[in-house]
C-alpha cells in the first residue's frame, strides 16, 4: 500500500488522528491536542516533528502561521485510498432504511426521489441521483482512415446520421485499416453504443485475437460517441443539510455551487457519468481533482447503478473535502446497490 510505503506505523497513526480530528471539529489541530485526545505514547515534541514532516511531504498544511495543521487535498487522497474502510454500520443503516421505503412507495420515480432524500439525510451532504440513462443510439457505420504515421481518424455514424470523428493512435497501414474497418462493421453494426462498450472480445476470430486490446480501446471510444446525457435529469436533495457545514458559510462560494447543481446540470452530468462506461464502481474526486471550478473545494463520491449488468445511472454526494469518507462511501454504495437490485429484481 502507498501509505505503508510512505508512512511508518507511527506516522500513519498520527496522520490518521490529525485527519479524523479535523473532520470531526473543522478546527486545525496541533500536537498537544493530539497527545491529549488520542493518548499517544510519545511526547508532544515527537508528534510535532512528525506533523512537520507530513507537512513537508504535502499531506498537511497550516492555514495560518500560528494555527495547527489540516489535511491537504493530497492528504485526503492518501487517507481515502489507503486508510479508509467504508463503515459497515452505515451501509446496513442505509440498506435497512431504503428497504423500508420499498413497502411504502411504488414506481421508479418515487423510488429515486425517496432514495435521494434518504441519502441526503443520512450523509448530511448534497445527494444527487441521475434518472436511469439508456443510450439507445446504435452504430450504423464506421471507417478508420490514416492521417499521419501511427495516427488515424475513426469516423463513426450512428442511427442519428450525425458523423463524429475520433482520433486514435494505431500502428497500422492503410490495407490493415481497411480490413479492420470491415471486421468492426461486420461485428458492430446495429449494436447499441452501451452494448459495444461491454462486448466480450474473448471469442474473436483467430485472425484478430492478436489485436484484442486495440479492439477493446476502439469499442470504448465508440461507446462514448453519443452519450446523450444532456436530457438526463438529476434529482437533488440536501441543500439544507450542507448549509450546516462551516465551509459553506461564505455565501458566494455556496451560490456558485448551487448554481452549478441547479442551473448548469449539463456541465455536471459528464462528471457524474465519468465512470459510467468503465468498470469502476465507486469514484472519488477530492478538491482540485474536480474538473469544475465551483467544486474545487468539495469532495464528490459517486457510484454506478446497473440494469442487466450495464451502468445506467449514478448516485453521488457532494460535500466539503472535510467529509466523513468512511460513512459517505458506504452510504453511496448502499444506495447504488439498492437501485441496482430494484432494476434487476430476483426471478
Amino acid at each position: 500500500m502507498v501509505a505503508q510505503k510512505i508512512l511508518s506505523p507511527r506516522y500513519q497513526h498520527i496522520f490518521r488522528a490529525t485527519v479524523n480530528h479535523y473532520i470531526s471539529t473543522a478546527e486545525p489541530v496541533g500536537s498537544k491536542t493530539l497527545v491529549e485526545e488520542y493518548d499517544f505514547q510519545v511526547s508532544s515534541a515527537t508528534v510535532r516533528n512528525v506533523m512537520g514532516k507530513l507537512e513537508k511531504a504535502g499531506f498537511l498544511y497550516q492555514p495560518h502561521v500560528s494555527a495547527g495543521r489540516i489535511p491537504s487535498d493530497s492528504g485526503y487522497r492518501l487517507y481515502v485510498d489507503e486508510l479508509v474502510t467504508p463503515n459497515p454500520n452505515k451501509r446496513q443503516q442505509a440498506s435497512y432504511t431504503l428497504q423500508e421505503q420499498s413497502e411504502e412507495f411504488w414506481g421508479l420515480e418515487s423510488t429515486l426521489q425517496r432514495a435521494t432524500q434518504i441519502l441526503a439525510t443520512l450523509s448530511g451532504y448534497i445527494a444527487l441521483i441521475t434518472v436511469p440513462h439508456k443510450n439507445n443510439a446504435r452504430l450504423r457505420y464506421l471507417q478508420l482512415l490514416a492521417i499521419a504515421p501511427q495516427r488515424i481518424m475513426m469516423i463513426v455514424v450512428t442511427d442519428s446520421f450525425q458523423p463524429q470523428s475520433i482520433p486514435l493512435t494505431i500502428d497500422c497501414d492503410s490495407a490493415e485499416l481497411e480490413v479492420l474497418s470491415n471486421f468492426l462493421n461486420h461485428h458492430l453494426q446495429g449494436r447499441s453504443l452501451q452494448e459495444i462498450a461491454h462486448l466480450d472480445l474473448e471469442s474473436l476470430d483467430q485472425n484478430f485475437r492478436h489485436c484484442a486490446e486495440l479492439l477493446q480501446t476502439i469499442c470504448q471510444k465508440i461507446s462514448q460517441v453519443a452519450p446523450s446525457v444532456i436530457s438526463t435529469p438529476i434529482l437533488v436533495r440536501g441543500i439544507s443539510e450542507v448549509l450546516r457545514q462551516p465551509e459553506f458559510s461564505q455565501i458566494e462560494q455556496l451560490q456558485t455551487l448551487l448554481h452549478l447543481i441547479e442551473a448548469r446540470q449539463e456541465q455536471l452530468l459528464p462528471v457524474l457519468f465519468d465512470n459510467l462506461l468503465g468498470d469502476r464502481h465507486t469514484l472519488i474526486h477530492i478538491g482540485a481533482e474536480n474538473p469544475l471550478e465551483p467544486m474545487k473545494t468539495c469532495a464528490l463520491i459517486s457510484a454506478n447503478y446497473y440494469q442487466e449488468e450495464i451502468p445506467v445511472g449514478s448516485v453521488a454526494v457532494i460535500g466539503p473535502t472535510r467529509m466523513f469518507y468512511e460513512n459517505a462511501i458506504a452510504l453511496v454504495e448502499a444506495t447504488a446497490d439498492y437501485l441496482s437490485n430494484n432494476l434487476n429484481p430476483a426471478i
